[in-house]
Order: C-alpha cells, then sequence, then structure tokens
C-alpha cells in the first residue's frame, strides 16, 4: 500500500461535519527569511504562531522564480511547460482556455470563493475562479509622502513629453526604493487589504457555505515602502550583508541577471554595484516589509479566533518566490538559484497530528492545489501536475518526492533546475534543438550557498550523467511512492 493511501488524513475528520474553510494567504517576493525558518533577527510573530500551530515547510520550491508564472502554475496546478507561461504578459486561459482553477474547483464544490489584493499577477486576474469580482479596498496607496509623490509626477511628465506610454512609461516614472513613513498601516495598500480582509471574514462566516478566502500581499515586493513602526524594530546597523557578495566560481552565461527589476527605481544605479549604504538601506526596508505584512497577518489570524472559525479553517501562506538581497552581487529573482526558487509555505489544517513540526521533504507550489484539495476531501481534477502534501501535516518526516523541479527562460534558452535531496542541478538547453549548452552542479552537503559550480569538474562526470537522466525523467518520476 502507498504512502498516500496509508495515511489517515487529516480531512477525514474535518469533512464529517462540514468542509472547512480555506483562508489563501499569497505574498509577493517573501524569501524564507522569517523567525519560523530560523532567522531570529526578522520579527514575524504572527507568521510564527501559524507556523507553531501547522506545518512549515523548509523545502519549497515555486516552478518558475518570478510572479505570473509562479502564481499561474500554483493556480492551475500545471506547471510552466503546460500553461506556456513563463512571462508577465501571458494570460494562461491563452493556452489552457478550459484549465478549472483552484478558486474555480472549489466554488465547483460548494464553496463561495472570494479574492482581494494580488493573487494572480497584476492585471491578470481570472473571472472564472472566484465567485464575485475582486473585492477592492478603500484608501491605501503605494506611496505617502508628499516628496516622493512630487518626484513620481515629475518623471512621469517627462517620460510622457518623451512620448513614452505603457510599460516604457511605468518604469520611467518610478519613485525611490524604499519609503519611511509615520503613518497607520492602512496608508499603503496591503494595510488597506487586511482591513478588506477582516471585514470579509465577519461577512462569510454568515454564509451558510464554506469559504474559499484569497487574501494577497504585495510587501516585501518593491519599493520597500512599509509605515515607519516597522522601520524601527530594525536596527541598521545591526543588518549584515550578504556573506557572499560575488558571483559563483564557474558561473555559466545564462545564470544571473543584471537584476533590472530594481534598477528602475529612482536612486538606483543603472548599472554597477550597489554601495554598502544603500543595500543596508533596501535590506532594512525589505526587512520592514516583512514585519508590515507579518502585522496585517496577524490581524486575519486574530479574526479567525474573534469568530470561533480558527478551528473550522484550513490556512495555508506562500510567498510566490524567493528573493536575493545581494547574494551573488545580485538581487531580486529570475534566475533557478536556491534562493529564488526556495519559497516559504506553511500549512494549518484543522486536527493535523503535528502541529509545529518542520517538513525537509521536497515539495513544490504546484502541489498545494492538490493538498488543499486532499485536506476538504475535494476530489482530485485529472489535469494536476503536483502531489498532494498533506500525508506530510500528520507525518512531516515520511519519506517524500526525490527532486523538485524548477525552471527560467533566458531567450532561446531554458534554463531546467532539479533539487534533490543534497543537489542542484541546472542543464541550460536550447529551446529548439533540445541540446544542453550549459550545466551547473551545487554541492548543497558542503556548498548550501551555491558558490561553486562543480559540474565542470572530471570527478563529477558520471554524477552530471546521472543527474540528466534524473532531470529528464521529470516530475512523473520523482513522484513519492
Amino acid at each position: 500500500m502507498s504512502l498516500l493511501a496509508a495515511v489517515c488524513f487529516v480531512s477525514a475528520a474535518s469533512a464529517a461535519d462540514r468542509q472547512p474553510n480555506v483562508l489563501f494567504i499569497a505574498v509577493d517576493d517573501l524569501r524564507t527569511e522569517l523567525g519560523c525558518y530560523g532567522a531570529s533577527q526578522i520579527h514575524s510573530p504572527n507568521i510564527d504562531r501559524l507556523a507553531a500551530a501547522g506545518t512549515v515547510f523548509t523545502r519549497a520550491y515555486c516552478q518558475q522564480a518570478v510572479c505570473s508564472p509562479s502564481r499561474t502554475s500554483l493556480m492551475t496546478g500545471l506547471r510552466p511547460d503546460s500553461t506556456k507561461v513563463y512571462d508577465l504578459v501571458t494570460h494562461f486561459r491563452k493556452n489552457v482556455p478550459d484549465v478549472v482553477t483552484l478558486g474555480q474547483h472549489f466554488k465547483q464544490n460548494g464553496y463561495y470563493s472570494v479574492s482581494m489584493g494580488k493573487i494572480y499577477h497584476g492585471g491578470y486576474d481570472d473571472p472564472p475562479t472566484w465567485s464575485e469580482p475582486a473585492r477592492k479596498p478603500q484608501g491605501g496607496a503605494g506611496y505617502v509622502l508628499a516628496e516622493n509623490l512630487q518626484t513620481i509626477t515629475d518623471k512621469r511628465n517627462a517620460a510622457r513629453a518623451k512620448g513614452l506610454r505603457g510599460v516604457q512609461l511605468s518604469r520611467a516614472a518610478r519613485g525611490p526604493a524604499t519609503e519611511m513613513a509615520d503613518v497607520a498601516d492602512n496608508a499603503y495598500a496591503d494595510g488597506a487589504v487586511a482591513d478588506l480582509a477582516v471585514k470579509s471574514l465577519r461577512e462569510l462566516s454568515q454564509r451558510d457555505e464554506p469559504f474559499f478566502l484569497a487574501v494577497g500581499f504585495v510587501k516585501p515586493h518593491l519599493p520597500f515602502n512599509a509605515p515607519k513602526k516597522y522601520w524601527d524594530m530594525y536596527d541598521p546597523a545591526k543588518i549584515e550583508l550578504a556573506a557572499n557578495p560575488y558571483p559563483p566560481k564557474n558561473v555559466t552565461p545564462y545564470s544571473l541577471t543584471s537584476w533590472g527589476e530594481m534598477r528602475v527605481y529612482d536612486g538606483i544605479p543603472k548599472q554597477g554595484d550597489l554601495s554598502p549604504e544603500k543595500a543596508r538601506e533596501l535590506k532594512h526596508g525589505y526587512y520592514a516589509c516583512i514585519s508590515y505584512t507579518d502585522a496585517n497577518v496577524g490581524k486575519l489570524l486574530d479574526e479567525l479566533d474573534k469568530l470561533k472559525l480558527t478551528d473550522e479553517t484550513i490556512v495555508v501562506l506562500w510567498g510566490d518566490h524567493g528573493w536575493k538581497l545581494g547574494e551573488h552581487n545580485s538581487w531580486c529573482k529570475h534566475t533557478n538559484f536556491e534562493d529564488d526558487a526556495n519559497a516559504p509555505l506553511i500549512i494549518r489544517a484543522p486536527g493535523q497530528k503535528s502541529p509545529g513540526a518542520k517538513s525537509t521533504a521536497l515539495v513544490e507550489f504546484v502541489d498545494i492545489y492538490p493538498t488543499l484539495c486532499e485536506l476538504a476531501a475535494l476530489p482530485l481534477p485529472q489535469h494536476l501536475e503536483g502531489t498532494s502534501a498533506a500525508p506530510l501535516l500528520d507525518q512531516p518526516d515520511a519519506a517524500w518526492k526525490t527532486a523538485a523541479f524548477s525552471q527560467y527562460p533566458r531567450r532561446q534558452i531554458m534554463g531546467y533546475t532539479m533539487k534533490t535531496d543534497r543537489y542542484r542541478f541546472t542543464a541550460w538547453k536550447n529551446k529548439k534543438s533540445g541540446k544542453v549548452v550549459a550545466t551547473e552542479l551545487y554541492d548543497h552537503q558542503v556548498d548550501p550557498a551555491e558558490n561553486v559550480n562543480v559540474a565542470g569538474l572530471t570527478e563529477n562526470a558520471e554524477l552530471i550523467v546521472q543527474l540528466q537522466k534524473q532531470l529528464d525523467a521529470g516530475w512523473q518520476a520523482a513522484k513519492p511512492k
């Protein structure tokens, strides 16, 4: 009998009375730098208390380290090569028009499905996913300081005078990369989303059917803007810069980026390195935004407690991908490195048998769809390309997948990367011919920071052949037995 069949799922007990609600919390650009992941310098008490009652997946991986492909994969249960979404401008319905998304599946099985904030990539929502149009908060802004608003206005006017429009106009009219303002939480957009989510929880708790409530927080995405009280939680003099501010030895031409996402912000050099002072300011801002988001998450958890819904609600919190804070002399995401592919995943479910445990099992974001279905006792759609991780909430140390898979495109090259228990192996392939043009191998047993690519060492030649076969066999061959 397989492990999947042998484990008594936590959903069995909860489904006996009423199907559990689902609170689905998405956080943009959140790396695994939280208290519950061992980062003692981070103030994240609310996410940590969620973790203390749930399961922390320390080795969870997105399918592509950029917003839209990652979110599309998670919400459809399909990998990027199936959705054909590799960028920020392709809606998945163009390529898989009839796919039933996660929220849609819950809606079709008796749930009231609601969203607010960033769930899909901005401007690419999917109406069939929800029971009603996405809810919009009242108030909340990206910037609040008058001098920054004026900078943006001046830059926008100058760009328009040059004839720039659309994306070019947006990129040319960015404000600074950080902002600290002594304002209430809901002066910024995420605080307004949290207020709306609290109000929505009160309303949804009165409905006859269970709810699937998706709440998307943008921070800590750039710009790193947060109320002053969250900046004050950190002493900038104690913020340590990246320990490996250099490219990996033997790195391939496809591995790193010039972090252009950040360079469009006011005060960031168009090329070259950041000064230590600017790097520390950015890291300070990122930390402040983590704590700001943590406070917003806390408001939702508090409301579940007040409404006496905690024991009736599955809570899942995920960051859509990781983020670099100066590692490899790089910032942002858009790579296949561990810093980008690894992201937070925390699940708390009513009746789970090992609350507060950490699981080192290799799991993927494409697994979230089937996991929530199992926990809610819903049937699994046939199209899913992930595996339910529900058994790990009861047995976090169970033998699991042999690998997790991600990918990232570079024009005519696609980088396919695989995380095994010990290694990260990446093969950069020509999209047309399928020929491998470069490889990377990082031994996490001796080099967890991925500072030395050892793919070219003679003694690893046989290992490379083995890993290439495993990568080519793909996710189907890596599933738990």
